[in-house]
């Protein structure tokens, strides 16, 4: 399973987060800093259990204000082709 989690950052504070979120290597697979509502996107890959824990811990960072996680869903909108 596959997610992604938005992280907002206290203002002057992301270099510190993604030293710390670049260190997590079981669950964490990419760590961007982009523009937009949050500061810096991780992509995540495990099982729910793991992408939950994961978050849990991320929260325990006293610099990241908010975080919001997208898991990845598989839907058949019939789009593909046969």
């Amino acid at each position: 399973m596959r997610a992604l989690c938005l992280i907002t950052v206290k203002a002057g504070k992301v270099d510190n987060v993604i030293k710390i979120l670049e260190k997590i290597r079981k669950t964490v697979r990419e760590v961007m800093v982009v523009t937009g509502r949050a500061d810096v996107i991780v992509v995540l890959q495990g099982t729910i259990d793991e992408i939950n824990n994961i978050v849990i811990d991320f929260k325990k960072i006293k610099e990241i204000v908010s975080t919001e996680t997208l898991i990845e869903v598989e839907v058949d909108m019939g789009w593909s082709k046969p």
